[in-house]
């Protein structure tokens, strides 16, 4: 079984809107069977953290296209995306690349 783990869980270009207004998040999530990742993250983060409008987030299993996600300051698509292995403080950054005008 895995082990709780603690990341901090980031909201910026205007996603945080989606949170309450709340950029910052240290967030322990549970242990389970198996191990945690990004996909099982979001998850969570629909279930604990978002407050309204979850299509403006979430799309289909992953992120809404226009939301760069950034782990520990670097392109989760270089880390395998949704499969990437969460690590005990990882910093996980979702900003929004859209913007109204």
């Amino acid at each position: 079984m895995a082990a709780p783990l603690s990341v901090e869980v980031e909201f910026g270009g205007g996603a945080e809107l989606l949170f309450d207004g709340i950029k910052k998040h240290q967030v322990t999530l549970p242990g389970q069977e198996e191990p945690w990742d990004i996909r099982n993250l979001l998850v969570w983060i629909k279930k604990n953290l978002l407050k309204e409008r979850p299509e403006l987030f979430i799309q289909g299993d992953s992120v809404r296209p226009g939301l760069l996600v950034l782990v520990n300051d670097a392109d989760w698509e270089l880390l395998g995306e949704l499969d990437y292995q969460l690590q005990d403080q990882d910093s996980i950054l979702f900003i929004s690349t859209l913007h109204g005008g």
